[in-house]
């Protein structure tokens, strides 16, 4: 007999789920209500909480910028569940390696999908890369590696590649400007997306000349989902909860001394998405991670992480959806009667209308069972 309460999925790290919900909340229309609400409140404080809701504009580190090496990071923590557990059990290579190349190609094409190939415009207006580009190159990099090596193995190439990226940022000339240079115009990564990248490039800030998650800042971002799933196998590992959450909150620490450190010589900088800002990023995103998991799947409490699940159960598809569907039409058929007797009100309430309705489509997908799993 079915109950209208809230069911958590059961055999899951329920954590992980809400953590990823989080992560797409701010995506979704979470960051344009507090932004709503902190102009209607308007103090030096809401200001400051603000301004971390937008990117940096080169150098440097928002919450913004957290937002995506944090899916990564939680795309990770997932792999040795999805992955690595049916590797123990003696599931076919043949097959895993098949469901890897599968997943990654759905998600690069709907990352085409995305920016305009079912438009038939030419080809030189294609983006291909962007988000769900990166997603998918980073799933595919980090599946094989979790397929072929063990947990040192992953280290190193976690490692390896952090190290490599800064060689080249700092050591390969670019014709015009030379080598080290770290300007919006004359970095390595501006000139790899102008020189090779074809189809459209997708600017925004500073980054006036490059595809904002252009060729460079790819690679790097294996090293984020990577540093996910070597905190999901100590997640999978034997330990006691307390000594997993207190060896991921001395990751997670050390992770953050060392962007710190390293940002002295190398400045954090998400458009690079260089070596600093993975290691501050995931220093951020294995703190929240001990947070969750210390309040949910240690402490127990679970109903207040369900609106997260919900969201964290279906990103992809909220994420593609968020640009098909004009989810604006549907809250304006229950609220254009009123809303324009608002006032001061208005832009806030209508973003949490939106909102809600996002959270509705994903509420009836969860209660049908319908989940991407691209």
């Amino acid at each position: 007999m079915q109950t209208n309460t809230p069911q958590i999925p059961k055999g899951r790290i329920v954590s992980i789920d809400a953590l990823r919900g989080f992560d797409m909340f701010w995506i979704i229309g979470g960051g344009t209500v507090f932004l709503r609400l902190f102009e209607l409140i308007d103090t030096p404080l809401t200001r400051v909480f603000a301004a971390q809701l937008e990117h940096s504009s080169w150098h440097g580190f928002t919450f913004e910028d957290l937002i995506f090496p944090l899916f990564l990071f939680i795309m990770g923590a997932s792999m040795p569940y999805a992955i690595t557990k049916r590797l123990e059990r003696g599931d076919s290579h043949r097959d895993l390696y098949i469901h890897i190349i599968k997943r990654a190609f759905i998600i690069y094409f709907l990352s085409l999908c995305y920016y305009g190939l079912l438009d038939f415009h030419s080809f030189g207006e294609q983006r291909y890369l962007g988000v769900l580009a990166r997603i998918a190159i980073a799933y595919f990099f980090t599946g094989l590696i979790v397929m072929n090596t063990g947990v040192r193995g992953q280290v190193i190439w976690a490692a390896a590649i952090l190290i490599v990226h800064w060689a080249a940022v700092m050591l390969i000339p670019v014709p015009g400007h030379g080598a080290g240079v770290l300007t919006p115009d004359g970095n390595l990564g501006v000139y790899l997306d102008q020189t090779f990248l074809p189809g459209r490039l997708w600017t925004y800030g500073d980054y006036k000349l490059g595809d904002a998650t252009g060729i460079i800042g790819t690679f790097t971002a294996v090293s984020s989902t990577l540093i996910g799933v070597l905190s999901g196998h100590w997640l999978r590992s034997e330990s006691s909860d307390n000594t997993k959450i207190k060896w991921l909150g001395i990751a997670g620490a050390a992770s953050l001394v060392s962007g710190i450190v390293w940002n002295i010589f190398f400045p954090i900088n998400k458009f690079l998405w260089n070596g600093p800002y993975v290691m501050f990023a995931a220093g951020w995103c294995l703190l929240l991670l001990v947070m969750f998991y210390w309040i949910i799947d240690m402490r127990g409490y679970k109903k207040w992480a369900f609106p997260f699940v919900v969201i964290g159960l279906n990103p992809i598809t909220i994420y593609v959806a968020d640009r098909f569907i004009k989810f604006e039409d549907f809250a304006n058929i229950f609220v254009h009667g009123f809303i324009d007797n608002m006032g001061a009100f208005q832009p806030l309430f209508w973003a949490i209308c939106v909102l809600a309705v996002k959270w509705l489509f994903l509420y009836f997908l969860y209660r049908q069972k319908i989940f991407l799993k691209a």
